[in-house]
């Protein structure tokens, strides 16, 4: 009897493991989808599940491009000699605070 290789049977791809977008914003958009979703209460426990298992990962890569975007701003706050200049953002709520 003939052996199947890995190659003969198309991996199955589902929404749960599909790759989380590379658009922060975009990641985000549907991160907030679905906990709204999952929120309802009325999602049946396999869908619950894969919906979950989707929310991890665009958690993950939101994280990521977070982590990567405060490295790029360590570099750009980088002095000249090497050292880092440490600079808290302004808050929002209080414009006149300086940054």
């Amino acid at each position: 009897m003939p052996r199947a290789r890995a190659s003969d049977t198309p991996p199955a791809a589902t929404p749960a493991t599909a790759p989380a977008p590379v658009d922060f914003e975009q990641a985000m958009a549907e991160l907030e989808s679905v906990v709204a979703r999952l929120e309802q209460g009325d999602v049946p426990l396999e869908e619950a599940l894969k919906a979950f298992e989707r929310g991890v990962a665009l958690t993950r890569a939101c994280q990521e491009a977070l982590q990567a975007a405060e490295h790029k701003v360590e570099i750009l706050l980088a002095r000249p000699d090497g050292t880092a200049v440490a600079a808290p953002f302004a808050d929002a709520a209080d414009p006149e605070e300086p940054a």
